[in-house]
């Protein structure tokens, strides 16, 4: 018996036009999926790796080897080689990641701001506008059509994955840091970070209103709406949707806008521009969530002429993966890589700050 869960929302996907990445991981749901199998009764003893190359559909063994090699697979609780003799009513349990999905991609020369590189990962710096991998009206452009370029020469590269050597994603419009695995014991040993929680994410996000706490958690399951299946949700109940925890801290208060660092404990579909529109503070010219109006503020047309403008400058969600920490595939050391904040972000950072001290904003008063 098998049971599939699927950490990756492909309808989402389908779906949605510009190409819906996450926060967290995504920012956002991880690439990779969770089966757990019961062996049979009656089954004979067989290798581990030939047993579920059998059982799985689409998994070569290959691919079963390196999740072994990654003490991806768990037997009765325990890391098992591939060597491993099956036994009846064993309990296993593997995390592999996202499965190949072909598509004709044509490699594109497209300049990539790379932060880190060898032999087993790359760390890519994403532009804001650039979406992770091909999906429904993005058929090229991709940062995967540009990894397909640059890393033309290595197998996962060269076969037509449309999801080659990812094991996380962010949104088409959020900027920041990126990990993809250049192999498949790197892909694997990623996957199963992600699958902990044990990968270190921070956000910055300039949201709505004067955040009351310096700093605090957000908890809310978070699934697709019931009213707009392009949007996110929080389940307050814990009824429906899936379990997720947003940490944040104040780095600066603008009055009517506040500048938050956001740490993520889970990655769901836009985790951090639901869990704080959640919270009454939605992200900065956030369309999809109700940034991208005058929320907080005067009605005062100089105050509309100055928020309109600020809208020019960062013509996107407010939102930045700043930090990305895990633990290397090989070396097994703690690595961490940092990204400055891209220039609309700051642009209206500057503005924010010349206006508040233009006008005098008492914070303690709003």
């Amino acid at each position: 018996m098998i049971d599939k869960e699927k950490y990756i929302d492909d309808e989402l996907l389908e779906l949605e036009p510009e190409g819906v990445d996450c926060e967290g991981d995504g920012e956002g749901d991880e690439m990779f999926e969770h089966f757990a199998v019961t062996v049979d009764k009656g089954q004979s003893m067989m290798r581990l790796d030939k047993f579920l190359t059998i059982r799985l559909e689409h998994t070569s063994r290959n691919r079963i080897q390196a999740a072994a090699d990654g003490h991806n697979i768990l037997v009765n609780g325990k890391p098992q080689k591939s060597s491993y003799k099956v036994k009846p009513l064993d309990q296993i349990s593997i995390v592999l990641p996202y499965p190949r999905r072909k598509e004709e991609i044509v490699p594109e020369n497209i300049p990539l701001n790379i932060l880190y590189e060898d032999d087993d990962i790359i760390v890519i710096n994403k532009e804001a506008g650039m979406v992770v991998h091909p999906g429904v009206g993005n058929h090229s452009g991709t940062l995967v059509h540009a990894l397909s370029y640059h890393l033309q020469n290595l197998p996962m590269f060269s076969e037509g994955n449309a999801r080659a050597g990812l094991v996380h994603r962010i949104d088409k419009d959020t900027s920041g840091i990126l990990v993809v695995a250049k192999n498949e014991r790197a892909h694997a040993s990623l996957a199963k970070q992600f699958f902990d929680h044990t990968i270190y994410r921070r956000y910055v996000a300039l949201v709505w209103g004067n955040i009351a706490e310096d700093e605090g958690t957000i908890t809310g399951n978070i699934g697709r709406s019931p009213k707009d299946r392009l949007q996110m949700y929080v389940f307050a109940d814990g009824s429906d949707g899936k379990h997720a925890v947003t940490h944040f801290k104040v780095l600066r208060r603008y009055g009517y806008v506040t500048l938050v660092e956001c740490r993520l404990e889970t990655g769901r579909t836009h985790q951090i521009r639901v869990h704080m529109s959640w919270q009454g503070h939605p992200l900065f010219n956030d369309e999809r969530y109700g940034g991208n109006r005058i929320l907080k503020g005067t009605t005062f047309m100089k105050y509309k002429q100055f928020v309109e403008n600020c809208f020019k400058l960062i013509p996107r969600q407010s939102l930045h993966a700043r930090a990305l920490g895990f633990d290397h595939p090989t070396t097994g050391k703690y690595v961490q890589f940092e990204s400055d904040l891209p220039e609309d972000f700051k642009a209206v950072l500057q503005k924010w700050d010349t206006y508040t001290e233009a006008v005098g904003l008492d914070m303690d008063a709003i």
